[in-house]
């Protein structure tokens, strides 16, 4: 049962706004604040990703003011806050996603990385934009009939044998209606065929006799 699979590329901005290695700190924080960005891709060259510069980069520097000097074990934080560069600030490798990843896939590295925005390059590295936690939400702005559409074409329709399931969407619920005579063990294959459509904030079954379920 195929669904839709939005891509970064989809919903990603496609202008982004970086700085080189050589920026200063007060000029990442005016541009930063110009842009209403919390982080900013740091390029070299023609605009290869080096690094990621973030608001808690920055903070560092507020930190460790009116801190005694750091111990050992906290050395990085402290060489941060003595740093002017952005290429002495940045966090390096940068995490990065490619245009072609699903949007699920980025919404699972930001988790893992703890990141709120994410770079998107090329194959070499070359910066073509960024997403953002803002941009992944986007799915969810799908109206109800693109996302009926699809489920009646992409889920309902692929099912062997047939299958009459009255299916209804509401701010992104999608409700569906199954019959007697239709084939009740496929309600868990076809909860999560719906759920994998883009734009779907719940799914609930309502088997005929039976009341509604959330799946």
């Amino acid at each position: 049962m195929p669904a839709s699979q939005y891509t970064v590329s989809d919903v990603m901005t496609h202008t982004a706004v970086a700085v080189g290695r050589e920026a200063s700190y007060k000029e990442i924080v005016e541009v930063m604040h110009q842009w209403k960005v919390s982080a900013l891709p740091v390029l070299e060259g023609e605009g290869r990703v080096v690094g990621v510069v973030s608001e808690a980069d920055l903070l560092v520097k507020e930190q460790f003011r009116r801190a005694d000097p750091a111990p050992l074990e906290r050395a990085e934080e402290a060489a941060k806050a003595g740093a002017v560069l952005a290429e002495e600030l940045m966090s390096s490798p940068a995490v990065t996603v490619r245009p072609a990843a699903t949007v699920s896939e980025a919404a699972r590295i930001m988790a893992r990385k703890g990141v709120k925005r994410l770079p998107v390059v090329n194959d070499i590295g070359m910066l073509e934009g960024v997403v953002s936690r803002g941009d992944l939400l986007k799915v969810f702005l799908r109206p109800d009939e693109e996302i009926e559409d699809e489920v009646h074409t992409a889920v309902l329709g692929e099912l062997t044998p047939p299958a009459h399931i009255a299916c209804s969407v509401e701010e992104g619920v999608v409700t569906l209606r199954i019959g007697r005579r239709d084939n009740r063990a496929q309600v868990p294959l076809l909860a999560r065929a719906v759920r994998a459509v883009e734009g779907v904030v719940d799914v609930r079954m309502q088997l005929e006799g039976t009341a509604s379920t959330t799946a």
